[in-house]
């Protein structure tokens, strides 16, 4: 009922920078958190970045400083701003929210995924 689009993966250098965008749409009465994972080869999916509702934000260790998560509410979309990108960045990104829809049902979603790579 609800879906996550994500856009803005690519193949950058390291240092460089590139910016991810996600957008909800659907049967949506409010996204209580909104924020990226990725998945790694080989590894497991982790959190790099969540916003809640009200603003607060955190990231992972790995990311802190250089990454800078961005809600807009009003448009229910949410950016992941990622600079000093290093080659330990490369993994698919994924969008995820939990959405609460107009029957009071609450549901955690996840984006497609898309791919960055940092390589040089």
């Amino acid at each position: 009922q609800a879906q996550l689009v994500e856009s803005g993966g690519g193949l950058v250098q390291p240092g460089g920078s590139l910016r991810l965008s996600c957008a909800a749409s659907g049967n949506i009465l409010r996204i209580n958190t909104m924020g990226w994972y990725r998945q790694a080869p080989g590894k497991q999916r982790e959190l790099v970045a969540i916003s809640t509702s009200g603003g607060d934000t955190n990231y992972a260790d790995s990311v802190k400083g250089r990454f800078i998560i961005a809600r807009d509410n009003a448009k229910n979309t949410v950016a992941l701003q990622m600079n000093s990108l290093k080659p330990e960045d490369t993994a698919v990104y994924y969008c995820n929210a939990e959405i609460r829809n107009w029957r009071f049902q609450v549901t955690e979603y996840w984006g497609q995924g898309t791919q960055v790579t940092v390589s040089s």
